[in-house]
């Protein structure tokens, strides 16, 4: 993905017809480059009616998802490469470019303890094997190392650096999100250096998952390690509202971050564009 796009959380996370249809018809309003797709329920996709919404507005877009319980790469390897491979076949029907996201586990996997050689080894052998299912359809793969309240497989750009290059496949990026970074890395600037040969795209995201540049994060510090690693993939804003409840428990966002989906659009996506622009990644 190039240039700047949005998360389809700001309008739906249910893909049907009624979601598709208002998410790109908003996107193409605010003047975004691209969507990102939240692809959590892949069966419910209507991929033909998808692609012709999004080739009517010329709108390139990207899908992302968590595993489901019962398809963990880490406990359940063959169920997690059944569901990315329906996830991966509905990516490439929509005419989209990459899937990515926790494509490796699930939004809320915890076992208390670092995890286990067995574990690392499960989601090695299915990230090879949906990267492989990947490239035979053109598309990109990513994985989005996520904070330790969500995941306990991958938390840091350097350990997703390092599970790419367990892997070997030359179609794997890296997805950093800065809401992760700022609870993960010790800079959020020395986490984007890390993943700099692998990374391909990046959630904008506040520290509480709100407007952003109403937060905490440090936003001079990412565009300036941005531009400093010469970044041109995609820069996704990302913010959580009006979340359904089974996806707000495992994200922990059901107290509101921000007024309002106006408020978000209004405020926060002139903040990061207008950052984008001064640090000339856009």
């Amino acid at each position: 993905m190039k240039g700047f796009g949005v998360h389809t959380s700001m309008w739906t996370m249910h893909w049907d017809k009624p979601g598709a249809e208002r998410a790109v018809a908003a996107a193409v309003e605010a003047g975004m480059d691209f969507i990102e797709i939240a692809l959590l329920s892949p069966a419910i996709v209507d991929a033909a009616h998808s692609r012709a919404l999004l080739e009517r507005h010329a709108l390139p877009a990207c899908c992302s998802l968590g595993l489901p319980p019962g398809a963990w790469a880490s406990v359940n390897p063959d169920q997690a490469k059944a569901f990315l491979t329906l996830a991966l076949e509905k990516t490439a029907a929509m005419g989209a470019e990459a899937l990515t996201g926790v494509t490796y586990g699930g939004i809320g996997e915890r076992t208390g303890v670092p995890p286990t050689e067995a574990e690392r080894d499960n989601v090695a052998r299915v990230l090879a094997f949906a990267a492989a299912k990947a490239k035979a359809l053109g598309l990109g793969f990513g994985i989005e190392p996520v904070n330790r309240y969500e995941n306990h497989i991958l938390n840091t750009a350097e350990q997703a650096v390092a599970m790419i290059e367990m892997v070997g496949a030359d179609n794997i990026f890296v997805h950093l999100d800065t809401y992760h970074m700022n609870i993960e890395e010790r800079g959020i600037a020395q986490g984007i250096l890390k993943a700099r040969g692998h990374l391909r795209y990046i959630h904008l995201s506040e520290s509480d998952r709100g407007t952003p540049g109403a937060g905490n994060v440090r936003w001079d510090e990412i565009f300036a390690a941005l531009a400093a690693i010469g970044f041109d993939g995609g820069l996704a804003m990302e913010s959580f509202i009006d979340m359904p409840p089974e996806v707000a428990y495992g994200l922990a966002v059901w107290r509101p971050v921000a007024e309002s989906r106006d408020v978000v659009l209004g405020e926060g996506l002139p903040f990061l564009r207008n950052k984008a622009r001064q640090y000339g990644l856009i």
